[in-house]
């Protein structure tokens, strides 16, 4: 078939298939792309020509990759979309939303546009010229984020290079961003391709059993425990593997503390769930961490807001299970690894565990119960403290965790959010929480909820973003409002970078440069009255509905009339910044100046050092 590269590898991405559980579906639901002069007559034309594969208008090439990074985690990395954009500038936006989608694990295709391939018109436009790489351009810039890259410089390369692409983005371990550069006169060049390329191709996604010894290895050292704790990461999600740890929990007693991608792993009011773990985590799950004697870590790769940077786990004869599909994952902490699905390797292992009746001693799960009535008696007090006049950020995590159905998504990304609602929230399902927390990217926020909401058909989208986050990129409301897709927003304002502030000023600092005040011009700092921003008049300048409210009754009146209506709406909700919700048996290592004159940061480096001697050497 003679084809232009672009018009052969849009064919292409329109016969990819992807199978689980004899469950198969298309693997890409469609392009996102802004058009430009390096791929609006390749890339734009073979969308335009073939009608089929649906293409979405976003105002940010980093918005539109996180709405398909987004769309991807929601259909637990089953589908997803390819993103094009112009040479320069447009592929350069795309880095963050690339390195935030190869960090969480979610398969996503950028496609920008490069230079010519052909030099003799070179410079081109927003071509970086290298005095030493002619080679070079602003998309070898994806290389670090990209799980696979590869620039295609002839038509015919095209064949390998996409089934390369999709072995990597359909693989659970190795997926992430997938980057091919598209020089604009390649893009345009024709081949005669074989025909076999455009054949319906059915990628496979299999569930990995360990072997015998693996199965013996673990299950001893949990019959052998006294006080097992598991660890429920996002591979808990993403491997449809929530009724199978519920089931092994209940016939073991092992209590569940979840990470942030796997919240939701076990319904909150489960008698064995702890709720979240480590910097962020509850109180509940940390004591029985420090106390642990065995840590089974499923999907999760152990980052320093789950470990607390390592000072979690206090006792001296702790023990790890590392199940995962990727063995560099289940290794972590000299693990006893167990490499395969979460799903498949539960199963497993309950039904051996079962053959010897395991089950933890009495008193553990006395002590469970205790601690989980403790926390939950915490967490009444934090959602129904009444604060006057403005309501807390802890009584609005309440207010919408409880106005939810089990239908609803909430979504989240950055600052003081996460945390508390990573401690806070009662979710029912692997479905109803979404956050982005390995890039902790701001701005991630509407993006995400526009490809959360492209993937589900029921129930509403709770978009939960700070102000800070809010203006860094709220444009893709306008690509809600095109696409006639509902989003509620709850836009929290505490006029400033709340979360790092507090943090600042908690390790001796004074909070510098995080308020969104007028310059004093007399101290020269950012110390005058506050900025008198409307966040409310940008939403409705963007053309959807919003109000303010900064009392319960409001928010909960509010948040009735957003659910009730048809379109998009946005609640711009003042907080008391100084009500912020504790931590809880856990610590983060941020380093403090090892020599200041200031008095505060002198003690904060005291305690620092203090604290670093509970890391663990693993």
């Amino acid at each position: 078939m003679k084809l232009t590269m672009s018009q052969a590898l849009v064919l292409f991405l329109k016969n990819q298939f992807v199978e689980r559980d004899n469950k198969k579906n298309a693997f890409f639901s469609g392009v996102w792309g802004i058009f430009g002069h390096g791929n609006v007559t390749g890339i734009g034309q073979a969308l335009e020509q073939d009608g089929e594969l649906k293409h979405f208008l976003p105002r940010n090439e980093q918005a539109m990759v996180h709405a398909a990074a987004a769309y991807a985690k929601q259909n637990r990395r089953l589908k997803t979309f390819a993103c094009t954009s112009s040479i320069g500038p447009g592929a350069t936006n795309m880095i963050t939303g690339a390195a935030g989608a190869t960090i969480n694990r979610l398969p996503v295709l950028l496609l920008p546009g490069d230079a010519f391939n052909r030099r003799n018109v070179s410079p081109v436009l927003q071509e970086l010229e290298h005095p030493t790489n002619q080679d070079l351009t602003v998309n070898d810039c994806l290389k670090p984020v990209s799980k696979y890259w590869e620039r295609i410089t002839k038509p015919v390369q095209l064949i390998d290079a996409v089934s390369e692409a999709m072995s990597v983005l359909t693989d659970p371990v190795l997926t992430g961003a997938v980057t091919l550069a598209l020089p604009q006169d390649v893009q345009t060049e024709s081949y005669d391709y074989p025909e076999d390329m455009f054949a319906e191709k059915v990628w496979i996604i299999p569930r990995m059993l360990p072997n015998k010894k693996s199965f013996q290895e673990t299950t001893e050292l949990i019959k052998n425990s006294k006080t097992p704790l598991i660890i429920a990461g996002g591979g808990i999600i993403y491997s449809d593997a929530e009724t199978a740890l519920i089931d092994f929990s209940n016939k073991t007693g092992i209590p569940v503390a979840e990470t942030q991608a796997g919240k939701g792993s076990i319904p909150w009011n489960h008698p064995h769930c702890l709720g979240a773990i480590g910097v962020t985590g509850t109180s509940s799950a940390n004591i029985l961490a420090k106390k642990s004697d065995l840590v089974i870590c499923i999907g999760t790769r152990l980052s320093d807001f789950t470990t607390a940077s390592k000072t979690l786990f206090q006792n001296k004869d702790v023990k790890f299970i590392g199940m995962n599909v990727s063995l560099d994952d289940a290794s972590k902490h000299s693990a006893t690894t167990l490499v395969g699905d979460a799903k498949v390797c539960l199963v497993k292992l309950a039904e051996l565990l079962q053959r010897d009746n395991f089950q933890v001693h009495e008193k553990y799960s006395r002590e469970i119960i205790a601690l989980n009535g403790n926390w939950a008696k915490e967490v009444d007090r934090i959602f129904t403290l009444n604060n006057e006049p403005l309501i807390s950020q802890g009584e609005v995590i309440g207010l919408v965790s409880d106005f939810m159905s089990d239908e609803d998504t909430v979504v989240c990304a950055a600052g003081s959010l996460p945390g508390d609602m990573h401690k806070l929230w009662r979710t029912a399902n692997g479905n109803q929480y979404h956050m982005e927390y390995g890039y902790s990217c701001m701005g991630y926020e509407i993006a995400g909820g526009l490809g959360i909401r492209l993937a589900k058909n029921d129930g509403d989208v709770y978009v939960m973003v700070g102000d800070g986050s809010f203006l860094m990129m709220n444009s893709e409301i306008v690509t809600a409002l095109q696409e006639k897709l509902k989003l509620i927003i709850l836009l929290i304002n505490n006029h400033g970078f709340a979360s790092i502030n507090g943090l600042s000023i908690s390790l001796g600092s004074k909070g510098f440069g995080n308020l969104y005040r007028y310059r004093d011009q007399e101290s020269g700092k950012y110390t005058g009255k506050e900025l008198p921003i409307n966040f409310s008049t940008i939403a409705k300048s963007l053309g959807i509905e919003a109000n303010k409210v900064q009392k319960r009754d409001e928010l909960v009146r509010a948040l009735d009339e957003a659910r009730k209506n048809s379109y998009s709406t946005l609640i711009e909700v003042f907080v008391d910044p100084e009500i912020r919700v504790p931590g809880y048996e856990s610590w983060w290592n941020v380093p403090v100046a090892e020599v200041s004159e200031m008095p505060a940061v002198v003690q904060a480096r005291t305690d620092y050092e203090k604290k670093l001697k509970d890391e663990r050497e693993f």
